[in-house]
């Protein structure tokens, strides 16, 4: 390096001196009587509805003729400029609007600027002329920076090139961004930095901002469509005593004016099929649950996990109902029932597959599945230890390992080993099975149901040998008496069924990692 090349400055640096450059801008403003941080702005329009607007700007001929505008974004093939050329001697007339937005690109050529700006409906072009706004906002104008919150009220129209543009008329200066945005071009490209500041990755990463106004579309859809079926929304505790209605690893909390451990909650099951008990038929909940286990594509120890129980039904109605919820899911966002998954494409047009734990078990491990010694084999084959295991739970790791990730759905897993599924009732004519059924799509668990068990004393004696073994120090080793003696009052006949709500945001949307659908996932402490 020659000595007259300046060093290169570090990041922070850099960011330091916009810093400054903007907080210089704050002074400017504050000079000019401006309230950098904006007051109360009513009566805008959402950018997505002015866009919707744009029949109503018309081109207006001196002969006073006017003429409808060409749709350049429904055809891009459309050369404006020669249309207008070809219209003669005119302009473009549109209604009034009045919008606000943050700023994300600024494009100045002296006595024009042209600034687009974006709200979470879309985005928009403004024209800021000196003569038309004025003197005093033309100078508030040379104080905007990407990222600062304006407000604009002017007419729509069109420019010679096509795009459709409010042409400012009076400037709002709403809130000053202080920290400057991430470069244009190279964005927020850490994925960590990305899920920590979330913030500005909603505002700048293509995608995420519309990502999660479909997960909030799917939520609201989810509610409705239960809520529709008679299904009565409740809030459990969050706070338990027992760490029960799934076999997981909790987060431990302190109670100090009762000085009792609690855990926060794995599941949503028992409470729930209390208030079956209690005469409350068709109840579900939508809510956090917490697993203090490891991190994943698909696991985050903090998840939304929705629970449904139903009154006299089985695992059959909650097949229905997962479909139908499913379904309706779609229709909510752009109702496509054939979507996008990476590469491949998931056809989620109903009915789904239905298929028995053991069909696909024999079509993909090619082995009987009533052979234990056979699926022993195969099991040490491919690496489990099996010393001591029951054959079921053999099984059960052989289908993890041969049979879940060849599934492409979506597929109703049904009727499983009814060792594995302590909660569930038995088919009659085959005690050895369980009603109950898993979704998968491309290897993934979605959905989970059973027809629910409902005998006091055979649940009592499943969670007995549950525990067998487990050391009574353990938070998972607690035997959940209350729950038993609610059976004994007499549980109806029913279905129950969980799904992840973040994994069906993943499949909905497309994407590939559960802290992409998160706001806010859990993440390793900043180092300062």
């Amino acid at each position: 390096m020659s000595e007259n090349t300046p060093e290169p400055m570090d990041a922070a640096t850099e960011a330091g001196i916009h810093e400054q450059s903007r907080r210089e801008k704050m002074k400017k403003l504050v000079a000019l009587g401006v309230d950098p941080w904006g007051q109360r702005f009513d009566d805008r329009t959402l950018l997505g509805e002015i866009r919707a607007q744009k029949s109503a700007v018309q081109f207006h001929l001196e002969s006073g003729e006017v003429i409808a505008a060409p749709d350049r974004e429904a055809d891009p093939s459309i050369d404006f400029r020669a249309w207008v050329a070809a219209q003669g001697k005119g302009e473009f007339k549109g209604p009034k609007v009045r919008a606000a937005g943050r700023i994300v690109l600024s494009r100045d050529t002296g006595k024009l600027r042209f600034v687009d700006i974006q709200d979470w409906t879309g985005r928009i072009q403004l024209f800021i002329g000196r003569a038309q706004v004025g003197e005093n906002d033309w100078a508030i104008s040379e104080c905007f920076d990407l990222g600062d919150l304006i407000g604009v009220d002017g007419e729509l129209r069109y420019t010679k090139m096509g795009e459709l543009t409010i042409f400012a008329e009076k400037l709002h200066f709403l809130t000053k961004s202080i920290a400057p945005p991430p470069d244009k071009h190279k964005g927020l490209t850490d994925p960590e930095l990305r899920h920590r500041m979330r913030y500005v990755d909603l505002q700048t990463t293509d995608g995420v901002l519309q990502r999660f106004l479909d997960r909030t579309k799917i939520v609201r859809s989810i509610r409705s469509t239960l809520t529709e079926q008679g299904f009565c929304e409740i809030e459990g505790p969050t706070l338990h005593a027992i760490a029960g209605g799934a076999a997981a690893r909790p987060f431990t909390t302190h109670h100090n004016a009762l000085n009792i451990d609690l855990f926060l909650r794995i599941a949503l099951e028992l409470h729930l099929k209390r208030l079956l008990v209690g005469g409350m038929e068709r109840v579900f909940e939508l809510g956090r649950v917490y697993r203090n286990e490891g991190l994943s594509p698909r696991h985050n120890p903090e998840f939304t996990m929705l629970e449904v129980y139903q009154a006299y039904g089985d695992y059959r109605s909650m097949m229905d109902l997962t479909e139908s919820i499913i379904c309706n899911a779609i229709r909510a966002t752009d109702g496509k029932f054939v979507r996008p998954w990476g590469e491949k494409t998931i056809d989620f047009t109903p009915p789904f597959a239905r298929k028995t734990y053991d069909e696909l078990f024999a079509e993909h491990a090619g082995v009987d599945p009533s052979d234990a010694a056979a699926v022993k084999a195969l099991a040490e084959k491919l690496g489990f230890d099996t010393a001591g295991k029951h054959p079921d739970v053999i099984k059960s790791e052989v289908f993890e390992e041969k049979v879940e990730d060849a599934l492409v759905g979506p597929i109703f897993v049904t009727d499983y080993p009814a060792s594995i599924c302590p909660l569930t009732k038995r088919k009659r004519e085959k005690p050895e099975v369980a009603e109950r059924f898993e979704l998968f799509v491309y290897g993934m668990e979605v959905a989970n149901a059973y027809t629910e068990l409902n005998d006091p004393d055979l649940q009592d004696q499943l969670f007995r040998t549950q525990l067998d073994g487990m050391a009574e120090e353990d938070s998972m080793a607690k035997m959940d008496h209350d729950f038993i003696r609610a059976l004994k009052h007499g549980m109806p006949p029913a279905g129950g069924l969980g799904i992840g709500i973040d994994r069906l945001v993943m499949l909905l949307t497309n994407t590939a990692s559960i802290r992409e659908v998160i706001l806010f996932p859990l993440l390793r402490p900043e180092q300062e």
